[in-house]
């Protein structure tokens, strides 16, 4: 969803809006195509929807990190390390009960 939500600003800056809502909308399917299915085999494998959300939270910070520092050339500041080290924390304290 990363792309989805912020690609239209580094590549549609200058675009109309209908253009850029199109462009999320496009990239956002492709994305629900492969999270689908995914959750839904999650699921199967015994996951509750907290495990799932949280996991989902760390890998959606994992990914959008690099991506504003890389795309957008915004500095790396030493509050995104914290937290995700508080987001690991989310998935010890989600997934220990089992």
């Amino acid at each position: 969803m990363t792309l989805a939500w912020y690609g239209h600003l580094k590549f549609l800056h200058g675009a109309p809006l209908w253009q850029a809502i199109l462009f999320g909308w496009l990239i956002a399917l492709l994305e629900y195509s492969f999270m689908i299915p995914a959750t839904r085999l999650l699921a199967q494998q015994g996951w509750a929807m907290g495990q799932m959300k949280i996991t989902q939270e760390v890998v959606t910070l994992l990914v959008f990190v690099p991506f504003m520092i890389l795309m957008f050339k915004q500095p790396f500041k030493l509050d995104y390390l914290w937290a995700g080290l508080c987001l690991l924390g989310c998935i010890y304290f989600v997934f220990r009960s089992q």
